[in-house]
């Protein structure tokens, strides 16, 4: 998890076949659940995009933790889509 969280936000469309499938693989061998410091920290590596799909599976393994992350308020109207996503799957409106 450490290894993925220091290399930041998700890459987009742009980033390289390598990178992605790196980054995947990184999110596939984190245990879940996750604890609720875990999921605040991974709410953090969003990307721009949804990265192929792998936004989706970051989103999903956040889910396993124990509710809603703390950190992720009501999204600014200039925050990613996926802070967003999160939000409103959290049964937020």
């Amino acid at each position: 998890m450490q290894a993925f969280i220091a290399d930041g936000p998700l890459p987009d469309w742009d980033g390289s076949e390598d990178e992605i499938d790196r980054r995947y693989e990184q999110l596939r061998a984190i245990s879940r659940p996750v604890t609720a410091e875990e999921a605040q920290a991974l709410a953090t590596c969003f990307g721009p995009d949804d990265c192929y799909g792998v936004a989706w599976t970051l989103v999903h393994l956040i889910e396993t933790g124990p509710g809603p992350v703390p950190s992720v308020a009501r999204p600014a109207p200039d925050s990613g889509n996926w802070h967003e996503t999160l939000w409103l799957r959290w049964g937020n409106e």
